[in-house]
């Protein structure tokens, strides 16, 4: 298993070197955040985090490489770039983890989902413009790890979180990696497959972190560095419970033809029932929201979780379809 553990390493960390070789030569044309265009401009800012590399296909033409980042200009610098037009004056922070944007995309296979999230708060913490409130939206896997920034670092406060095709219960099954062709899916599968909740895995592989066997519920529950965490799967954390319900909205959007995640409940905070791998419950069918450990059910009640589908696989929308659904929630 050790022996596989670094060949995968290696290889991985060398595909997404030559991916972000290509991506480095255009990424000076943008920078982290935006400038506000207008000082006295009272808007929201925004706080986003991209995936790990999704087919997120916007506007109908654009097609991710494996390995997104920060600043790939036909994703996460694309829905930067359209946000600032629709919401003139509004600062975007779309977030790099790491020095670099080779760091950046290594980083979002390779480094500890929870390292990730304090770096993340430290640099919140850190950002003047924030200081008032941000909203924030995630993508894919990034909507889970700013839901945890939103539990475990309120301040600054996070207002509106939005999820993208997040995977809140985790995953079951890797049927269509991002970016078919790249051996890296291979690698990510097996590993998976063979090895998901050994603790070299856990804090190497990010994917892993979020990966919920419902047959094995045990070893999740006992080690899931991630997931489990946040999820209050070993006991309730009040602060966690505490901090979520002080968001104003939790809106979640699920992708009705998703191919990537498995299974495509866990956009809405479902998952497939424990025990089994063929039939799923809804959030609100789940112990989780019965025993309100989370204090979802709370904020169900209040009208705080919004649920939006679309159609289309994982990650794929238009450009009208985002700006209706998903800008107003951004305005204030």
């Amino acid at each position: 298993m050790t022996e596989f553990c670094l060949i995968y390493l290696s290889y991985c960390r060398v595909m997404a070197a030559l991916f972000v070789c290509f991506m480095s030569a255009i990424s000076l044309l943008f920078v982290e955040g935006s400038p506000i265009l207008n000082p006295n401009n009272e808007t929201t800012p925004l706080v986003i985090w991209h995936g790990m590399g999704e087919d997120l296909r916007f506007k109908c033409s654009c097609l991710l490489l494996p390995g997104d980042s920060c600043c790939n200009p036909l994703s996460m610098g694309a829905i930067k770039k359209m946000i600032e037009e629709q919401i003139p004056g509004i600062y975007v922070l779309s977030l790099m983890i790491g020095k670099n944007v080779i760091e950046d995309t290594e980083n979002g296979f390779f480094m500890e989902v929870n390292e990730q999230v304090a770096m993340v708060c430290e640099k919140l913490a850190q950002d003047p413009k924030l200081q008032g409130g941000y909203n924030a939206m995630g993508f894919s896997q990034g909507a889970q790890f700013l839901r945890a920034v939103a539990q475990r670092c309120p301040n600054p406060p996070m207002k509106t979180l939005i999820s993208v095709g997040g995977q809140h219960q985790g995953v079951y099954g890797f049927p269509r990696c991002p970016g078919e062709t790249s051996k890296i899916c291979d690698y990510i599968r097996e590993a998976l497959n063979t090895g998901a909740y050994n603790d070299w895995i856990q804090k190497h592989l990010v994917q892993a972190e979020y990966w919920h066997d419902p047959l094995n519920d045990d070893l999740y529950k006992k080690h899931s560095l991630f997931l489990a965490d946040i999820n209050q799967e070993r006991g309730v954390n009040e602060t966690y419970k505490k901090n979520l319900q002080m968001l104003e909205k939790f809106v979640m959007v699920k992708f009705l033809q998703d191919s990537v995640v498995d299974p495509v409940d866990t956009e809405w905070f479902g998952f497939l029932k424990t025990g089994q791998a063929k039939e799923t419950e809804t959030l609100q069918e789940s112990v989780l929201y019965k025993e309100d450990r989370l204090g979802l059910a709370a904020m169900d009640k209040a009208g705080k979780l919004v649920f939006l589908k679309t159609e289309g696989d994982h990650l794929q929308f238009t450009r009208e379809w985002f700006v209706d659904n998903l800008i107003p929630f951004l305005r204030s």
